[in-house]
């Protein structure tokens, strides 16, 4: 179907309606922009084939390509712009692909099985977490013998720093999968595992995040109720913790690290974090939520305080990068995926401008010479941005054609973001009326742009689903290049992996440069355009033919003589 013809009336009002660039409306304007990004691929000819020292990975959970763009016309309206020209941090990295997602049992993933296959190089069934698809999920028994390794561990047994920072619990999926190995993802604490996986000796994720934090530098998120006693109460809400086995991880955790003689601080809120010295600290663990952190749209009242993701992020390269050997660090965007599954595009699409600053944060505290950054996502969601609004229309607000608002086939105005399913179905209800008609709900009276606004949906489910397209890869820094096309999402781990030298296939790198790109400026050389010894090798050889030339001349002049 294509958009409906524009009325005359609505011609005579594009000048004032339209939201467009000074000079869009001229050839030229593209002209120029087009040879700016021309110049900019030339560029990339020049390849980084350096090792990378330090690796980061920023995944968007549920961040699919409909956020990211939609965030980007977010950002560029919260600064007075139209904001579709605008370029969000990620959209500034110089190479792309395509990331598949499916799980090994689901043609829709879930983010333990997409995370177990980005962090590890292995693709897993659902639910599954540092496992590989032979197991049974679910089932402890099943796991003996099905271990996979993760990036973060490998590059611990090279002797780098490494770490963990997210917005959700540090015991859920995506953090998870840089150090667990869960037969079921929910296994959040000794609270939520069946007598099976007892009795097998399986462990709780937050359990594991403990285990591990002795090899683990820094670990920011929320999730501090796993890791202590049903018997005690929290220290900002007072309510009770989750564990049933008594322990009190959070402590034991301390007086390790004093037993072992580090420089190590826990922190539960802002004002705590803020004084941190990261100089003087080698061991960071904070969580600033018994569950989740709050949203960035919600962080602000918090009693307590918490830090952005930006923040978490700085402070955790500035710990990590006084390792010589330099660090590897995962920074999760957790809640788009949150508010994705409430429907609620408003707090989900700020929190993917929260995602793009740690981003931005990180740029400008690594050198593209020495860091990877790759940004990408576990899998999508049914979020959509349609229904032909014009130029600049607001994001959150109702679909409009010039100065008139856009209807349906039921005669009521729409939405340019909707979710294909959702709570979203009828104004917020589920679908509480099954045997009477379903009348969508009137906008007209709605503030379509107010934070708890739901976003309308085809089919009425309690949780949005995630989608099952392909997600973006964004990269720049040492072997970028590596990501061209179309992917297994389980290639990111390989690429993180050959790039910085650690895990298997380090063959490769013995003699890599490890601070100068590799290939130099190519030049012109009679026309052609060749690499500095590509050109040094056709002079030579034009030198050599003059030369022949020069002789055979002379030979034949001298012939003539006698």
């Amino acid at each position: 179907m294509h958009p409906p013809p524009v009325s005359r009336d609505s011609k005579k009002e594009k000048s004032a309606q339209r939201q467009a660039l000074a000079g869009e409306n001229t050839a030229q304007f593209w002209y120029d922009s087009a040879a700016k990004e021309l110049d900019e691929a030339l560029l990339l000819e020049k390849r980084n084939k350096n090792v990378a020292k330090n690796v980061i990975l920023f995944l968007g959970d549920g961040m699919g390509i409909p956020s990211i763009t939609s965030g980007r016309i977010l950002k560029g309206q919260n600064n007075g712009q139209s904001g579709e020209e605008t370029k969000l941090m990620m959209d500034t990295f110089p190479h792309a692909g395509l990331s598949k997602t499916y799980n090994v049992d689901h043609q829709v993933p879930d983010s333990a099985g997409t995370g177990t296959a980005y962090m590890t190089g292995v693709k897993t069934d659902m639910a599954v977490l540092g496992y590989n698809a032979a197991i049974t999920p679910g089932v402890c028994s099943t796991t003996p013998g099905n271990e996979v390794s993760s990036v973060l561990e490998d590059s611990h047994k090279e002797g780098k720093a490494v770490g963990v920072v997210t917005t959700t619990r540090l015991n859920h999926a995506t953090p998870g999968s840089a150090y667990a190995h869960s037969a079921y993802r929910y296994w959040y604490s000794d609270a939520d595992l069946p007598d099976e996986a007892k009795i097998n000796g399986c462990k709780d994720i937050a359990y594991q995040l403990y285990a591990a934090l002795p090899n683990i530098q820094v670990a920011l998120g929320g999730g501090r109720g796993y890791f202590r006693p049903n018997t005690t109460l929290d220290e900002e809400y007072k309510t009770n913790n989750f564990r049933t086995d008594g322990q009190e991880l959070i402590e034991k955790w301390k007086n390790n690290m004093e037993d072992m003689g580090r420089n190590a601080k826990y922190v539960w809120n802002k004002q705590q974090f803020d004084a941190v010295d990261a100089s003087s600290v080698d061991h960071l663990w904070g969580m600033f939520e018994p569950k989740d952190m709050n949203y960035e749209t919600d962080r602000s009242t918090d009693g307590a305080g918490e830090p952005s993701l930006a923040e978490m992020t700085q402070k955790a390269i500035e710990i990590l990068q006084k390792d010589e050997d330099g660090f590897f660090l995962l920074v999760e965007g957790g809640r788009i995926d949150h508010a994705h599954h409430e429907s609620n595009a408003y707090r989900s699409l700020h929190e993917v401008i929260s995602f793009d600053d740690a981003i931005a944060k990180a740029v400008e505290l690594t050198s593209e010479s020495d860091t990877l950054l790759v940004v990408t996502a576990d899998h999508s969601h049914t979020f959509t941005l349609g229904g032909y609004t014009i130029r600049g229309n607001p994001l959150f607000g109702k679909a409009r054609d010039d100065a008139n608002p856009r209807t349906g086939l039921d005669g009521l105005p729409y939405t340019a973001l909707n979710y294909g399913n959702g709570e979203g179905f009828q104004g917020g209800d589920s679908y509480s009326s099954p045997n009477e008609p379903v009348v969508r709900e009137d906008l007209n009276t709605v503030d379509t742009g107010a934070k708890d606004y739901l976003q309308q949906s085809g089919v009425p489910l309690y949780s949005e689903s995630h989608g099952g397209e392909d997600v973006a890869i964004l990269a720049r820094g040492p072997m970028s290049h590596l990501f061209h096309g179309v992917h297994q999402q389980s290639y990111v781990a390989h690429v993180m992996r050959y790039a910085s030298c650690v895990g298997e296939n380090k063959a490769h790198c013995e003699n890599q440069p490890q601070t100068s790109v590799a290939t130099e400026e190519n030049v012109t050389f009679l026309g052609y355009n060749l690499n500095p010894s590509e050109a040094a090798g056709a002079l030579y050889a034009l030198f050599a033919l003059e030369l022949t030339f020069s002789i055979v001349i002379i030979g034949i002049g001298v012939y003539t003589v006698k």
